[in-house]
């Protein structure tokens, strides 16, 4: 085995970094079914005696985290449904388009995206005042949107850019409009990378933390990222409830990811061809 690894350096890599994301999590497992008194007698890295859910019980009924999770899965997903549609208008008209000033176009969206989210907390909260949009889901949907959007525009132009203009053309000579070549040509084609964005997207969302936090305040508006903060008291905390609020919070996302982990493998494996 070692010979192998030795030989083959990317395997041995790959294996190193599937052990450092598979050990940390396989320990928040395991503290979260550790009781209070368990985990500070015989610490964070000892195997459970039992089987504790307590601390999943208290933090789902401290958080209302049934309401949290239905918040998340709602913000992520339109997020990551209506950032793809709008990447790939805005792309198409830049990479197949040819709209004036290309570069200064793609180089705005590199900007929006390198932006950091300090520099957008008061001028997102004081537009969404403004307009009274202000704690509502609504208004969180409308900025991640944007930004995400920032990306997935550069990313497709430049596929785009590469797109086969013969069949472009030849798709128009047979009548059809510049709808129809989006929808039924380059929308298929491109439905890989569409997918590893989809997938990118939701899990960007999912894990944002800043802006929730600024633009939700109400309760029944949070999302599981705002939720898990709750738990940093000033003098106390507890361990095995972090933990199984670590957990909560992780597995919807990673079983979103294991749903479409075919999607991610087959849209990198035709970007890798391409």
């Amino acid at each position: 085995m070692t010979t192998t690894l030795r030989r083959y350096p990317v395997l041995f890599a790959l294996c190193v970094a599937a052990l450092f994301m598979i050990v940390p999590f396989l320990i928040v497992a395991l503290n979260a079914v550790k009781s209070p008194a368990e985990y500070a007698q015989n610490g964070p890295l000892s195997l459970p005696e039992g089987f504790y859910t307590d601390g999943v019980r208290d933090f789902w009924e401290r958080v209302d985290f049934g309401r949290k999770l239905v918040n998340s899965v709602l913000i992520s997903g339109s997020v990551a449904v209506l950032a793809v549609v709008l990447s790939v208008l805005n792309a198409y008209a830049i990479g197949i388009g040819r709209v004036r000033g290309r570069t200064w176009v793609l180089a705005f969206f590199v900007l929006a995206n390198v932006l950091p989210q300090e520099a957008l907390v008061y001028p997102v909260y004081h537009l969404s005042k403004e307009v009274g949009l202000y704690d509502t889901r609504l208004s969180v949907i409308i900025v991640f949107t944007v930004l995400q959007a920032a990306f997935g525009t550069y990313l497709l132009a430049s596929v785009l850019g590469q797109f086969p203009r013969e069949i472009v053309e030849a798709a128009r000579i047979d009548g059809a409009t510049k709808w129809q070549v989006l929808w039924r040509i380059v929308v298929p084609v491109s439905r890989p990378t569409l997918g590893v964005l989809l997938v990118f997207f939701f899990i960007w969302t999912w894990n944002e933390f800043l802006l929730p936090l600024v633009m939700l305040i109400s309760n029944d508006n949070q999302t599981v990222s705002v939720a898990l903060g709750v738990l940093q008291g000033q003098r106390l905390m507890d361990a095995t409830m972090t933990n199984a609020a670590a957990l909560l919070g992780l597995l919807p996302a990673l079983v979103f990811f294991l749903l479409f982990q075919r999607t991610l493998t087959r849209g990198i494996a035709v970007g890798a061809v391409k």
